[in-house]
């Protein structure tokens, strides 16, 4: 049974709730601060490519290039995972559910703990073959090794920022990660210079930098939600109980809920590899632009380091989406989600056309920032070509990201899921056939034609309504 009081209150103290007042500026409020925050994430990885282009070499940014594909997919994984257990802790808030929504939170840490142990351990085993099968340059694979294996150690506190970052942003409360980004963000810039230009590191530096900064806000975070957690009632007022164990239940919040972890996880799977597709996608087609040198390799990585960011409002407001569909889905209001989705529309246009003029007039400096004082020609010109084609279609992925949203939020995802690995099989398809007929460029001239059938999946299922009869809690 649904609430009778829609706003959600904690410890007397109104909380961040979208389910109320208009859905255009609740979409507005609430994605900003996930926007900006991406945005300090992005610059926050694309800082060891900055430092490392500029004060140790060509080659030690192709070896981070090399590497950053992989680790992408990692962030993904971490990030499509707290996304997805988010979907349930939404779902609780909006339904006023606070023990199962405690539950739902503990569930997801301590599943995605170690999830993130496993997969380190398989990346340090697994490093040297990883690269050698993505034909990473002779020259730049030693760096390329050394860098991962540092990242790798550091995967634990990778995945539980992320995770938590996703909880706070079901809450509502998409301000906390803002900050928490800002902060690990300048960190990182500043390990990265005091690593690299103090300690004379070289890629080793830039690795242990974010490894550090990851470390450190996770801890920061983690003490944050705990506190956050207990301004929540102990108890779900206006909830009745419907069976002899949820009154059992009742005053207690198990730290692990199995049920809870078969939920979530038919959720986070496929939210994974909606979050991956991209950089599983970037990891497939990096052995094209690999077989093109490691000059190829130094434009695509400034390149594509500057797409990640230009691409962060349209996922950010595909996250926002989901938190606003996950909430009134929790609310039983799907006309508002309805509302709300037409309005997300508005939001990426207006990003859309600000990235076009950008990228269109400016991506000869901004690739040049990347490689140096004395770049070399064939870089500047990978850099440049991919950033001038791409700057136009940034919409399609704003369309897709929102049409993922809705559905993800009300955790009807195997046709979204089903987008993105046809949006993968297009990109993947066309780096490989069309490389040795034009060039490196068929790895970017595929991925509109990706987004736009990836969009019309999505938007097909949306227009169906069958999302609004799925039931996660």
């Amino acid at each position: 049974m649904k609430q009778t009081e829609q706003k959600i209150h904690a410890g007397g103290r109104a909380r961040a709730d979208l389910t109320q007042g208009s859905p255009a500026k609740s979409l507005l409020w609430f994605a900003f601060p996930l926007i900006v925050g991406n945005l300090f994430q992005q610059f926050y990885n694309m800082a060891d490519s900055m430092i490392v282009g500029n004060f140790v070499s060509e080659d030690a940014l192709a070896a981070v290039g090399a590497s950053y594909a992989l680790t992408t997919v990692f962030i993904m994984i971490a990030i499509g995972g707290g996304n997805g257990a988010a979907v349930l802790t939404s779902q609780y808030l909006g339904a006023g559910r606070y023990r199962k929504l405690r539950t739902s939170v503990s569930t997801a840490l301590i599943t995605f703990l170690g999830v993130s142990i496993v997969l380190g351990l398989a990346g340090q085993l697994l490093n040297h073959r990883i690269l050698t099968a993505l034909r990473t340059p002779e020259n730049v694979l030693a760096q390329a090794e050394l860098y991962l294996g540092i990242y790798f150690m550091g995967l634990p506190f990778l995945f539980m920022y992320n995770v938590l970052a996703s909880v706070f942003n079901a809450l509502g409360d998409s301000r906390t990660p803002l900050y928490l980004l800002i902060f690990s963000s300048l960190l990182n810039v500043g390990f990265d210079i005091l690593s690299v230009t103090w300690l004379g590191m070289d890629v080793d530096g830039v690795a242990v930098a974010t490894v550090m900064a990851q470390g450190i806000s996770a801890c920061i975070s983690f003490g944050l939600l705990v506190k956050k957690l207990r301004e929540y009632p102990q108890d779900d007022a206006g909830w009745e109980m419907e069976s002899a164990d949820e009154k059992a239940d009742a005053g207690r919040a198990p730290l692990f809920d199995g049920q809870m972890l078969v939920a979530g996880t038919k959720i986070a799977v496929p939210t994974i590899l909606q979050q991956s597709i991209v950089s599983i996608g970037m990891l497939l087609v990096q052995s094209v632009v690999n077989d093109f040198g490691s000059a190829a390799l130094a434009g695509y990585s400034a390149g594509s380091r500057i797409e990640s960011i230009c691409v962060v409002p349209m996922i950010g407001t595909g996250n926002a989406v989901a938190t606003f569909t996950a909430q009134n889905m929790g609310a039983g209001d799907t006309a508002r989600v309805r509302r709300g989705y037409r309005a997300s529309y508005g939001i990426i246009a207006v990003f859309a056309v600000v990235t076009a003029v950008i990228l269109s007039g400016f991506n000869r400096p901004i690739i040049a920032g990347f490689l140096g004082r004395t770049p070399s020609p064939e870089a500047l010109a990978t850099g440049t070509g991919y950033l001038s084609f791409i700057a136009f279609f940034v919409i399609l992925l704003g369309a897709k990201a929102c049409s993922d949203g809705v559905l993800r939020g009300s955790g009807d995802v195997l046709v979204f899921t089903l987008g993105n690995l046809i949006n993968l099989a297009i990109r993947v398809t066309a780096a490989f056939t069309l490389a040795p007929v034009v060039g490196v460029a068929a790895v970017w001239y595929a991925v509109p034609i990706g987004w736009l059938v990836n969009y019309l999946i999505s938007f097909s299922r949306y227009l169906t309504g069958r999302w609004t009869r799925k039931r996660v809690i």
